[in-house]
């Protein structure tokens, strides 16, 4: 399974973010990609208004993506604004293939380091594992990353590759932390990790929105012993990998960490 990881930096604007879109997904289809990977808020970066612009999943910016993905021949996976309630949105991630759609709702609110998601965002309620070119995906959104729960869900679900989507905000260490994090999932659960977030605004020369969790790039790919097969660096990047999914079942044998386990996951 060829994958592509496009770390981009999107803006305001709703038509220059589908044109980024178009643009990665024809280079990642030219390179031979059967999925290609953007970030959390691909549709309009975070620090600006996102009532205004959520849509349903057959709304135009939706469906502009899913014909990229009939035109291309490729699958997509890319972060949106859905419609909540009271005043809030639902952060979507779409899965769009040629020939359907699928999605999953960010669980778990970034309500940390002095943000608050959920003032803004109504939290998901259950996980989603979809299949793309017969291999079981689980899907997950950014903060996501720091709830091991929620990838043993996906793996007990079937997932063989996990992908993450994410807008990751700088700090320090925050970088060490998304790295570390990525690596950790991916030996909770013998699965890959495909995780992608949007470039460092700086290193991509974009002004960054004040406060708000606009990205520090470093997408990487972690095979299930923990490996990292692939890293970006800062700035905007499309990064093609190759997945030997024999290595799930190897991998497997020799720490059947899934096997093994005696709790299940419980909500605190």
């Amino acid at each position: 399974m060829k994958i592509a990881l496009a770390q981009v930096v999107t803006g305001a604007n709703l038509a220059e973010n589908l044109r980024i879109v178009e643009d990665r997904v024809i280079e990642a289809a030219e390179r031979g990609a059967d999925l290609v990977v953007f970030p959390e808020a691909t549709m309009r970066a975070f620090g600006n208004s996102l009532l205004d612009i959520a849509e349903p999943l057959d709304g135009p910016w939706v469906t502009s993506v899913r014909q990229f993905a009939r035109v291309y021949g490729i699958t997509i996976i890319v972060g949106v604004f859905t419609q909540g309630d009271n005043d809030r949105v639902v952060n979507t991630l779409v899965v769009a293939q040629p020939d359907g759609l699928s999605s999953y709702n960010k669980m778990h609110l970034f309500d940390a380091f002095g943000y608050a998601e959920s003032e803004s965002v109504l939290a998901g309620e259950s996980p989603t594992v979809t299949t793309i070119s017969d291999v079981n995906v689980g899907l997950a959104v950014c903060y996501d990353l720091r709830f091991p729960a929620l990838f043993a869900q996906n793996a007990a679900a079937g997932a063989v590759v996990n992908v993450v989507s994410a807008s990751w905000g700088a700090g320090e260490c925050k970088i060490e932390q998304w790295m570390l994090l990525a690596r950790a999932r991916a030996l909770d659960t013998t699965t890959f990790v495909v995780a992608c977030g949007q470039a460092d605004p700086k290193a991509a020369g974009v002004p960054a929105v004040p406060n708000a969790p606009t990205g520090v790039g470093h997408s990487l790919v972690v095979a299930p012993d923990g490996t990292v097969l692939a890293e970006a660096g800062a700035g905007e990047e499309l990064l093609v990998v190759d997945l030997d999914l024999t290595l799930i079942e190897s991998t497997r044998r020799q720490l059947p960490v899934l096997a093994n386990q005696r709790f299940r996951s419980v909500r605190a």
